[in-house]
């Protein structure tokens, strides 16, 4: 069973919880639904880690125990907090190391988590009793309104926009232009 709690807008959080389980294609489309597509491959990548480990680790694959994952979109950072109902978790090494130092000897057959997720995100925290994770990855500048949607605004926004874009130099496809220092009004 997933349950699916609305959409994050502005600083309000969505909520997906689910029987553990590892079937997580279903879980992580709904979570990867609004992420640029170049960033979505190594999200999924580091998302599913997280959450198989949550399920499998965390919650021992017991069907009676929920993953839940809470995530938003806040002042340009993605954030994912992904709780289980497991006993907890101790990372090896703490602070800001460098992620090779999480990875396990080479003779290893598992343990390469935690190396991996503090590759792909920018933020990588457990609360003390480690049943919770916070996931967080920095995009690198805002998106721009779609010529699509700006299309369809009224006047006044369309020249608020068109505003915006010259005080950020760029084109209204989103590309950088040096020198241009106006738009036409379209309408």
């Amino acid at each position: 069973m997933i349950t699916i709690s609305l959409r994050p807008v502005g600083h309000y959080w969505g909520t997906i919880s689910f029987a553990s389980t590892l079937y997580l294609c279903p879980i992580l489309d709904l979570l990867l639904t609004d992420i640029p597509a170049k960033l979505q491959s190594e999200l999924r990548l580091g998302l599913q880690e997280a959450l198989v480990n949550a399920a499998k680790h965390g919650n021992n694959l017991d069907p009676g125990k929920f993953v839940v994952v809470r995530f938003s979109l806040i002042d340009n950072q993605y954030w994912w907090i992904i709780s289980d109902q497991g006993s907890g978790f101790t990372p090896s090494i703490a602070g800001d190391s460098d992620p090779d130092d999480y990875l396990p000897p080479d003779e290893a057959e598992s343990g390469r988590g935690m190396s991996l997720l503090h590759q792909i995100f920018d933020q990588v925290e457990w609360n003390r009793k480690g049943t919770e994770l916070r996931l967080c990855k920095q995009l690198e500048s805002r998106r721009l309104l779609s010529l699509r949607r700006y299309e369809s605004c009224t006047n006044f926004t369309k020249i608020f926009a068109q505003i915006i874009y010259v005080w950020l130099g760029v084109t209204e496809s989103g590309k950088k232009e040096e020198g241009r220092e106006e738009f036409t009004n379209k309408s």
